[in-house]
């Protein structure tokens, strides 16, 4: 019973440390785009000197960049915070394995921990996949412990019971969670 309960706490610990991570990027990266970046030193997005040493146009890669902040591309920005929060996740998990004097039981947990961060990204890019073959234009995936929400860009921003129908059959042979744990959304 005792190590169900450290294996329950574990992964509700991971389960708040993706929440707070996820938090804490969009926060962060609303409050660049909206200020603006200022010069530390360090390579931005956008910034770039070809081979031959002259500078590289980054208007558009700036454009790119804000239209990313600002939901213009709300796919690409949604896989980028999902990945950054699974990696700062996977990254905190790595740590408490390879701390000198943790004991086996939680490099153990730690281990699965990362084993189910990693099917989830399986499953999810998976899912992303299927569906856009399906003929949607874009599609982005969020998996949890016996959930799943998806969203879709069907083009005219709606959802018929036949797209919702097509994406919960594939949510389910994917992930094998009941339908009540599928929870699909259009983009505007």
């Amino acid at each position: 019973m005792s190590a169900r309960w450290k294996r329950n706490t574990v992964v509700a610990a991971m389960a708040v440390l993706v929440c707070a991570a996820v938090a804490l990027n969009w926060k962060y990266t609303g409050q660049q785009a909206a200020e603006g970046v200022e010069e530390t030193g360090t390579k931005i997005l956008g910034e770039a000197t070809l081979v031959n040493g002259q500078e590289a146009d980054g208007a558009q890669a700036a454009a790119d960049e804000e239209a990313v902040y600002t939901g213009d591309d709300y796919f690409a920005s949604a896989r980028l915070t999902r990945q950054q929060a699974r990696d700062n996740a996977i990254s905190l998990l790595q740590e408490a394995a390879d701390q000198p004097g943790a004991d086996a039981a939680v490099a153990n947990e730690a281990s699965e921990g990362i084993q189910v961060l990693a099917g989830y990204t399986m499953k999810e890019a998976q899912i992303e996949n299927l569906v856009t073959a399906k003929g949607y234009a874009d599609c982005v995936a969020f998996m949890g412990e016996d959930s799943i929400s998806v969203v879709v860009d069907t083009g005219t921003g709606d959802l018929t019971a036949e797209d919702v129908a097509k994406i919960t059959d594939i949510a389910m042979t994917e992930t094998g969670y009941p339908a009540s744990g599928i929870k699909i959304m259009a983009a505007n």
